[in-house]
């Protein structure tokens, strides 16, 4: 098979466990420290994008598939970071954004988003299909057979569409499939206070057996070789400020099921905030690919907060970036991001603004006036860091002094940001090794 994480199930057919973390993030800042941390390591780096994210109309991001990669490559430029070594995602691809819509109308934009998507160059394809559209029955479950069928529609086009693609790039690598349905809601949950159920082995056998039946009648026998991996709920999760912490015991049949299935391995999505010993557990059981997402620009956001610290003590009042007020600001004036995901007091949603789990802070980052503050933060720390006591850099940033006095880690601001970022990196890439 020719594709870059082929390695993965010659590692399972081996009898090794390995993963791979894979990055789902659109912001500058946690990209660059996830190559930077890659160059340094000799590493594979995988990044993907949500069909709400990128996608043929732009997404919330603006940007359509091609432009996501161009914004990727440009930033591996600046790094110096082998594009032959990063992988594309698409993630939840299929109707999600079009589910209110009836069927044929949702699943030709859907054609749409995943030829797009492949055509482009991206390698490692989430077939989506589980939501409900509007045609669907509301009081009972999708069938399986439905969801596997509007799958097997999306892959028939994937395939046609790398065929061509393939005609124009003949040296590129064919795309692999994760399928599965069980998917944890994108960016955390509300609560975590009910008990999360690990998917039933049976039922995420059945799911495979029902996509090979639906593929074969469907002509694309071919098509299941190149299917990977399956989406499950392994039973890890976060919401404002908790953690689901992941239990090796109560895995333990899913585990020892997908040990049995050949070419193929579990993919587990909102694995952020897990400890390393956890992911490593995960990676044991089974679970060769971890999504990460919302803890990459959390730890974007605390490093920008300490550098603001610092910055109210060494920078006169109106010099000052003001980043935070300026955060405030924009999710006062748009508050669609977050107003539905943060209860309580006022004091308590200010908060959970600023340093929940969940962190809808990221949707905010891209905002000119944000960036243009963030800029001015970090012009602010380099240009007065010879005024910065390294006791004060010790003060808020404990990891990144150590490693500035020990001449591991450039003195400037965005490497003190970024540096920040590699601490939650390492603990995915270290868990993924055997």
């Amino acid at each position: 098979m020719n594709n870059k994480l082929s390695f993965l199930l010659e590692a399972k057919a081996n009898g090794k466990y390995i993963g791979v973390p894979s990055f789902c993030t659109a912001n500058r800042m946690a990209i660059k420290a996830c190559m930077q941390y890659a160059k340094k390591n000799s590493q594979l780096v995988i990044f993907e994008a949500t069909a709400n994210q990128v996608n043929q109309d732009g997404g919330y991001t603006g940007m359509k598939p091609h432009q996501y990669i161009d914004f990727i490559e440009k930033i591996a430029d600046e790094v110096g970071f082998d594009k032959s070594q990063i992988v594309f995602g698409g993630d939840h691809l299929g109707p999600l954004t079009w589910s209110h819509l009836n069927e044929e109308e949702a699943m030709k934009n859907a054609e749409i988003l995943v030829s797009q998507y492949i055509r482009s160059g991206f390698t490692k394809i989430h077939l989506d299909t589980s939501m409900k559209l509007a045609c669907d029955p509301k009081d009972e479950p999708l069938a399986e057979e439905t969801v596997a069928s509007r799958g097997a529609r999306l892959m028939k086009v994937c395939m046609d569409s790398f065929a061509e693609y393939q005609a124009e790039h003949p040296d590129a690598d064919h795309p692999v499939y994760i399928i599965g349905s069980e998917v944890p809601i994108p960016g955390g949950a509300e609560s975590n206070e009910e008990e999360l159920n690990v998917t039933d082995p049976k039922a995420m056998e059945k799911t495979y057996m029902v996509y090979q039946e639906v593929f074969n009648k469907n002509g694309l026998s071919d098509a299941l070789d190149y299917i990977i991996g399956i989406v499950v709920q392994p039973g890890v999760e976060f919401s404002d400020g908790d953690v689901h912490v992941y239990s090796s015991e109560k895995a333990t049949d899913l585990s020892k099921k997908i040990k049995e299935i050949p070419n193929l391995v579990l993919e587990g999505h909102s694995t952020d905030y897990q400890p390393r010993v956890a992911l490593k557990k995960m990676v044991q059981d089974g679970v060769a690919i971890l999504k990460v997402g919302p803890a990459l620009t959390f730890a974007v956001r605390a490093g920008l907060f300490a550098l603001v610290s610092i910055e109210e003590k060494v920078v006169v009042e109106s010099k000052r970036s003001n980043l935070v007020s300026v955060i405030d600001q924009k999710m006062d004036e748009n508050n669609k991001n977050w107003i539905k995901h943060y209860h309580g007091t006022a004091e308590e949603i200010k908060l959970k603004r600023h340093y929940s789990y969940s962190d809808r802070l990221r949707y905010y980052l891209s905002d000119p006036h944000i960036e243009n503050a963030i800029d001015e933060l970090l012009k602010n720390i380099d240009q007065y860091k010879d005024s910065i006591p390294f006791g004060l850099l010790h003060q808020y940033m404990p990891e990144q002094y150590f490693k500035v006095r020990d001449g591991l880690l450039n003195y400037d601001a965005e490497s003190l940001v970024l540096d920040w970022v590699h601490t939650f990196i390492e603990d995915y890439y270290l868990a993924c090794q055997a």
